[in-house]
């Protein structure tokens, strides 16, 4: 069978949810290999080296995407196939705040249009680079699923930011779901 009929098989192996995401995590189907199948840093979904078009094809495949370990793997009740994620599976793409302060709830939204609000199911982690002091902000999605924070939204955070004392050390960060979140050293 071919690479195509290989991704159609997969996805007619997608049981209909009525609501919410397919549960994935419940899954043990023998793995099936690899496929050629990449999610970039900027979030686009590649089959055989070009870009996934149909955004409703790659919310599908966003459904049943499971990490084991450092591995990233596709999931149906019957199979399991390896893709590459070079990053993070989503990107979030925008941010909405409500309220201010401690009180302040800040909303994502990924690239698959999936809503999460930060907080203690949704927390906020900021990895610097060694080498070039880049800042890499993510937002845990599902299970152990994160969201790379685009540099757009990454900048409103920066513009959210405030200080506060942790530790005898001066943080910036930012406030959600009664949580905060430092950035970085003030």
């Amino acid at each position: 069978m071919d690479s195509t009929g290989k991704a159609n098989d997969l996805l007619a192996q997608i049981p209909k949810a009525e609501k919410g995401l397919p549960p994935v995590h419940l899954w043990n189907p023998d793995f099936c290999g690899d496929i050629d199948m990449r999610i970039a840093r900027d979030g686009t979904w590649y089959y055989m080296g070009s870009p996934i078009g149909r955004k409703p094809m790659v919310r599908l495949f966003s459904t049943i995407i499971r990490r084991d370990g450092d591995d990233y793997f596709l999931i149906t009740p019957v199979e399991k196939v390896g893709i590459t994620v070079d990053d993070a599976p989503f990107v979030a793409v925008s941010l909405e705040v409500q309220g201010s302060g401690e009180q302040q709830l800040l909303r994502f939204t990924s690239n698959v249009d999936e809503q999460v609000d930060a907080g203690a199911e949704h927390p906020l982690r900021f990895e610097i680079d060694p080498l070039t002091q880049e800042p890499s902000p993510y937002v845990h999605i599902r299970s152990n699923l994160e969201a790379l924070i685009h540099r757009n939204v990454f900048y409103q955070l920066v513009e959210l930011a405030v200080h506060r004392r942790i530790d005898e050390e001066d943080w910036l960060g930012v406030w959600s779901g009664g949580r905060f979140f430092p950035i970085g050293r003030a």
